[in-house]
C-alpha cells in the first residue's frame, strides 16, 4: 500500500525541455550539471553525445549533426551546464530571439481575376523595344488575360474589354485595339475548360471504380 502512495506522476515532476529524449535521459543530464569537476562533467557530456547520436542514426547524414546535438544538450540542461563544447554555446536569448516579421506583398489590384503575374510580364514587356518579339509577348499577354477574365467572370467578353483593361494596366504604353488585333474565341477556352473539366471527372470515377476489387 505504502508503494501506492509513493507513486510519482509527471504531473509533479519537472518539465522536460525536448520529451523526445524522455525522462531518464534528463535526469543524466541534470546529473552532469551537479557534477562539480570540470573534467568529469566533460566526459560525462561526451557520453551523453554519443548515446544522443545512437538514438537518431538515421539523422547522421545531416549536416552540423553534431553541433544540433550539442545545441539540444545545452537546451535540455537549461542553459547550465559548464563544459569544454567543440562548437559556440547556444545562449538562451539567441534561442528565444523571434525572427525578424516577413514583408508580405500587399498588391491591390484593380482587375484582381487577372492575377499578379499578368501585371509583371505587362511591365516587363513595356520595357523591350517595339518588334515581333514584343508584338508576341502582348498578343500572349491579352490571350491570357481573356482566358482568366473568362473563368471568373462571365461565358464571354468583347475582345474590345481585354484591350482596354491591358492599356490601363500598361499606363497606356500597349493599344492592341489601334492593331485590329483579335484574340482567340470565347468558345475555344471554354472547350479547353470544359474538357479539363470533364477529364478530372472521369479520373474520380475511375477511382471510386475501382476500390472494393480484387487485383491479381
Amino acid at each position: 500500500m505504502n508503494e501506492v502512495f509513493n507513486l510519482q506522476y509527471n504531473t509533479e515532476r519537472p518539465p522536460l525541455h525536448i520529451p523526445e529524449y524522455g525522462r531518464h535521459f534528463q535526469k543524466m543530464v541534470d546529473h552532469a550539471v551537479a557534477l562539480e569537476d570540470r573534467e568529469e562533467r566533460n566526459r560525462m557530456a561526451q557520453a551523453i553525445i554519443s548515446v544522443m547520436g545512437n538514438m537518431q542514426p538515421h539523422l547522421r547524414d545531416v549536416p552540423d549533426f553534431q553541433h544540433k546535438l550539442w545545441d539540444q544538450l545545452f537546451i535540455m540542461s537549461d542553459f547550465k551546464l559548464d563544459v569544454d563544447s567543440p562548437y559556440p554555446v547556444l545562449s538562451k536569448e539567441v534561442l528565444e530571439a523571434r525572427p525578424e516579421p516577413l514583408d508580405y506583398p500587399q498588391n491591390h489590384p484593380k482587375y484582381r481575376f487577372y492575377g499578379n503575374n499578368i501585371k509583371r510580364m505587362i511591365d516587363v514587356a513595356v520595357k523591350w523595344e517595339a518588334g515581333d518579339k514584343r508584338a508576341g509577348l502582348e498578343y500572349a499577354i491579352a490571350n491570357h488575360m481573356k482566358k482568366c477574365y473568362l473563368n471568373w467572370n462571365k461565358d464571354t467578353v468583347d475582345d474590345k474589354v481585354i484591350f482596354a483593361h491591358l492599356l490601363e494596366l500598361s499606363d497606356g504604353k500597349i493599344d492592341l485595339a489601334a492593331d485590329g488585333e483579335n484574340l482567340t474565341e470565347s468558345g475555344q477556352f471554354l472547350k479547353q475548360r470544359s474538357n479539363k473539366s470533364n477529364r478530372s471527372n472521369s479520373q474520380k470515377k475511375g477511382q471510386r471504380g475501382s476500390r472494393g476489387k480484387k487485383r491479381y
